[in-house]
């Protein structure tokens, strides 16, 4: 089963990209050879009825609907997948003035002030862009539509990114403290497990430190966490490791840092190490 699923990955690593090919070519008004069409959607079916196979298989064999999607296809295929769902979700929370994950009697501390007008400078310096490159590319449509597409969804892809850090803040309950940033950090660290907490602002960050995880805005941090037991942190394409310090930024760090002791202080039974 496991070479079969290899297979399919293989095979779909070649078929997938052409299909996105093709529609692209399609909705850019350019007509591929027929025979071009015809053998991709061939093999596009056939890899669909395929893995829909595989996936009764694995179902029968006592995967659940989810673990057997995971069997299927690629982690970080997954991953990046959900990111960008992720994304586009947090636009319309944004809209709808709304927050994922904070439950009653939790704390929520935002996180995306201080990148707020770097954001939005991307943002329109991409907007500039989409509509220069759509005035010198008039007379080439097909490369037009391309580079709209492209564009267009770069700038939606911005925007996403600051709705996500704005809709999930950093969010502590009774007994954990849930740090986030946009839709690709999500780490959620037992209060029991924090042995010091301190106000400490930095603005560089040495990316060589695997037992550290560095969590800026705006390129700076400016609460350090301690920890007694290390924490697992899954990256954006799932590589996991092992921390047992955090480095992380709020809006308003001081409130956050006074919460925390709070909380911890709070913890039954109350624990004896230093914040």
């Amino acid at each position: 089963m496991k070479r079969l699923i290899k297979a399919l990955r293989g095979v779909a690593y070649t078929v997938i990209p052409a299909e996105l090919a093709l529609v692209v070519c399609l909705l850019a008004g350019v007509r591929p050879p027929a025979a071009a069409v015809t053998a991709t959607e061939a093999a596009m079916l056939l890899l669909l009825l395929a893995e829909a196979a595989v996936f009764v298989r694995l179902r029968r064999q006592g995967h659940s609907n989810r673990s057997a999607v995971r069997e299927l296809v690629p982690e970080s295929v997954l991953r990046l997948i959900g990111h960008e769902l992720k994304l586009m979700w947090s636009v319309v929370l944004w809209a709808g003035r709304r927050r994922h994950g904070v439950g009653d009697g939790d704390q929520a501390f935002g996180h995306a002030r201080d990148q707020a007008a770097m954001i939005f400078g991307f943002a329109f310096v991409c907007v500039v862009e989409t509509i220069g490159m759509s005035y010198l590319l008039s007379d080439w449509p097909v490369v037009h539509a391309i580079v709209l597409v492209l564009d267009v969804y770069t700038v939606v892809f911005i925007i996403g990114l600051h709705a996500a850090s704005v809709t999930r803040p950093h969010v502590l309950s009774a007994d954990v403290l849930r740090l986030r940033q946009a839709g690709h950090v999500d780490v959620r660290i037992p209060l029991e497990r924090i042995d010091s907490a301190s106000y400490e602002l930095l603005f560089t960050h040495d990316k060589k430190e695997d037992d550290v995880l560095n969590v800026p805005v705006g390129a700076q941090t400016s609460l350090t966490l301690r920890l007694s037991e290390p924490v697992t942190a899954v990256g954006l394409l799932g590589k996991r490791r092992e921390v047992s310090t955090v480095r992380l930024h709020a809006d308003d760090s001081r409130a956050l840092l006074k919460s925390l002791k709070q909380a911890r202080s709070a913890l039954s039974p109350p624990s004896d190490r230093p914040v």
